[in-house]
């Protein structure tokens, strides 16, 4: 068996589904991923503003075995609101913890701050949580790339305010090696500037003065070393990862811990106090392999993800994609 991971599709995970709704005029969204029967789970918070749901339980000491869905949600902290349509789309098909009465879903969560686009009236809510679950649930193909979902909103390269930050978006890449399969889904709303991690250029960021050029995001925050700045905690990745490798509780808060690697390899600055990265990870627990090798393919997954996410991403809200910026 090859070593060398290959790009696989997502039928490889059959025991999670995924779903995406938006409202494309308020420039916002959110993304469900779903696992009925249940999945193990972890979370690693690295970014000094986060914004998250059910988050205490997945500590390795906690009590929660495990969890039936991930949202992840524009809107900053009234995005949240999504969980409850998520809770209801599951209890409606009888997905839960039973709790001898009912059945309980257990679904965590995590927003991003997408205010600043579109009209900041519109968050999602219950009725766009139960959409995307639905979608989710019927395992329909979607798209996971771009303007969808929880990046229909994002933006990315605010050093130096919004009015030179570009197009965020919604990213995915599944890896396989055998029959194990990881997959990250991320949200990129950050900051700093994306890089190509081939070249080492810039794909998207805070713009320069010149039209196609870039300020460099770490070099404008060391520039105002001596200012105190407030971003309103308003950038972030948030994002998941979830494969069929059979891991405990500990392993996969590792996953989840070790993947922000792919954040660090790709976007500078990252985890910065306005930013509030956070990553789960979901074992369905199918495929033995070894942990360490699993997580590999994590940092792999999430940074290909970033990467995609920036280069499909279309120019909306008076804010330039990556493709339309450098054709400049």
């Amino acid at each position: 068996m090859s070593a060398e991971p290959r790009v696989v599709s997502l039928d490889s995970l059959g025991a999670f589904g995924i779903g995406h709704a938006q409202d494309e005029t308020g420039g916002t969204g959110c993304s469900v991923i779903i696992c009925e029967k249940g999945a193990v789970a972890g979370l690693e918070v690295r970014g000094g503003s986060p914004g998250t749901r059910e988050a205490e339980g997945l500590d390795p000491t906690g009590s929660r075995s495990s969890i039936h869905a991930v949202l992840l949600a524009g809107g900053s902290a009234f995005g949240l609101d999504a969980a409850a349509g998520v809770v209801r789309g599951l209890e409606e098909k009888g997905i839960g913890r039973d709790v001898g009465l009912c059945r309980v879903p257990i679904v965590c969560g995590a927003v991003l701050f997408d205010l600043g686009c579109g009209d900041y009236r519109a968050r999602p809510d219950a009725a766009m949580g139960y959409a995307a679950t639905i979608r989710a649930l019927e395992r329909k193909p979607e798209s996971s790339h771009g303007n969808t979902g929880a990046g229909t909103g994002a933006s990315l390269g605010k050093a130096l305010g919004s009015s030179r930050s570009m197009k965020g978006g919604l990213g995915s890449l599944c890896l396989g090696i055998g029959e194990l399969a990881v997959y990250a889904l991320v949200a990129v709303n950050c900051i700093g500037d994306v890089i190509d991690p081939s070249t080492g250029r810039i794909l998207a960021g805070t713009r320069g003065e010149a039209p196609g050029s870039f300020a460099d995001s770490e070099a404008c925050l060391l520039a105002a070393l001596g200012e105190k700045r407030d971003f309103f905690s308003g950038n972030t990745i948030i994002g998941c990862i979830a494969t069929n490798a059979r891991l405990s509780k500990g392993e996969t808060k590792r996953l989840a811990s070790v993947s922000h690697d792919g954040i660090a390899r790709v976007v500078r600055p990252s985890h910065t106090r306005w930013d509030g990265d956070s990553l789960f990870a979901l074992s369905s627990g199918e495929v033995e392999a070894d942990p360490d090798a699993v997580a590999l393919l994590g940092v792999r997954a999430v940074e290909g993800a970033i990467v995609d996410a920036i280069l499909s991403a279309e120019s909306a809200y008076g804010l330039p994609s990556a493709r339309d910026y450098q054709s400049l």
